[in-house]
C-alpha cells in the first residue's frame, strides 16, 4: 500500500478525521485490506484532493449525503467529527441536517440529528 495516491489520501484522512478515520481503516485490515486501501485512495487520495471545494464544503456535503441515506450512522458520526475538525460550526451541521428533512424525509433527518447530538455531547459542545 505504498504509493503516492495512498500516501496523499492517508494524509488527507488524518487531516479531516484524525484517529477516527484511522480506526476505521485499521478495523478493515484483518478482513478486507483492499477495501481499506480503496477507501484511502479514491475518496481521500482523489476526490478530496480536487480544488473545486474546500474541506468545509466537502464535509458539509458529506454530512448531507450520509444523513439523506438514513442508514449510515457510524459514517455520519465520523464525518460530523470531520466537519468540526475542518472548521464547520455546529450550527452549520444542524442546518444541513434540518435541510435534509425536505429532501430525505423526517426519519432520515431525525436519525442524523441524533448522531449530531451524540457527537456534540462527546465533544462538550452541548450537554445532555
Amino acid at each position: 500500500m505504498n504509493n503516492q495516491r495512498f500516501e496523499s489520501g492517508l494524509k488527507k484522512l488524518k487531516e479531516i478525521d484524525g484517529a477516527a478515520g484511522e480506526k476505521v481503516i485499521d478495523s478493515l485490515a484483518a478482513i478486507a485490506p483492499d477495501l481499506a486501501k480503496y477507501t484511502i485512495e479514491f475518496p481521500f487520495g482523489d476526490i478530496y484532493q480536487r480544488p473545486g471545494l474546500d474541506l468545509k464544503s466537502r464535509e458539509l456535503v458529506t454530512v448531507a449525503a450520509l444523513t439523506a441515506l438514513g442508514h449510515c450512522q457510524p459514517q455520519l458520526n465520523v464525518h460530523i467529527n470531520g466537519a468540526l475538525n475542518v472548521g464547520c460550526k455546529p450550527e452549520e451541521i444542524v442546518e444541513v441536517i434540518i435541510q435534509m428533512a425536505v429532501y430525505a424525509g423526517f426519519p432520515a433527518s431525525l436519525n442524523g440529528m441524533f448522531v449530531a447530538k451524540d457527537v456534540f455531547i462527546e465533544r462538550g459542545i452541548i450537554t445532555t
